[in-house]
């Protein structure tokens, strides 16, 4: 019988080690599974790569995880967020790696990464410090930047609702980067709102199927 559903969010990040590269889904404050990285904060494990849209606000999330130095690198279109010092801080002592990306360019390499495909020719970026090192071509007149595919070790992600499959669904904005960072991790752990039984999700509104989901936790007070 095929069940994912772990008991505690020590079962869920269990086997993350040093130098693995994590990628951390939400947009802002929406759709971040915010138990999974406390559960990763706690396992005090260093020189993570931390792939994710924003750095984290304030003391919470992947902040807490730089504010320790646990992050050797960071890839990401926005380092610097509201309330919080610890990149600028790391950045300044030369303490940490930052790879910015796009938005959009960040998203497509990770889709990428999941659908296998190496990489891909944008003009977002062209002429550009984001071009400095990469190979460019000029296609039907325009300038174009190569882009690797994005691939992780560790994706933790946050959806609305789950099965014991792992078949998932989001809420609204919470799915952003959620979906495609299923797709791109060797390991996907997924927080959710609403552990649901078989058959009651729509197939037709399943968003991530259970394939790409090893381990599956509810978000509650006593999974700390």
């Amino acid at each position: 019988m095929i069940n994912k559903i772990v008991t505690s969010m020590a079962q869920a990040v269990a086997g993350i080690k040093d130098g693995d590269t994590v990628m951390v889904g939400g947009f802002g404050n929406s759709g971040i599974p915010y138990q999974l990285v406390a559960a990763l904060h706690q396992l005090q494990v260093r020189d993570l790569v931390i792939i994710s849209n924003n750095a984290g606000v304030r003391e919470e999330g992947i902040s807490a995880l730089l504010r320790d130095r646990m992050v050797r690198k960071l890839i990401c279109s926005y380092p610097r967020s509201a309330g919080s010092i610890w990149f600028e801080r790391l950045y300044e002592e030369k303490a940490i790696e930052l790879e910015l990306l796009p938005q959009g360019t960040l998203s497509e390499r990770m889709r990428a990464g999941g659908a296998g495909i190496g990489g891909f020719f944008t003009r977002a970026g062209f002429g550009t410090a984001l071009a400095e090192g990469k190979e460019t071509r000029i296609i039907d007149g325009q300038g174009y930047v190569l882009e690797n595919a994005l691939k992780a070790d560790v994706a933790l992600i946050k959806a609305e609702r789950g099965d014991r499959w792992g078949n998932l669904t989001y809420n609204t904005a919470g799915r952003n980067f959620n979906p495609v960072m299923a797709t791109a991790a060797t390991l996907t752990l997924v927080e959710v709102d609403f552990i649901v039984d078989l058959g009651d999700l729509d197939p037709e509104s399943i968003v991530t199927p259970g394939i790409f989901v090893d381990r599956l936790i509810q978000t509650t007070a006593d999974n700390l």
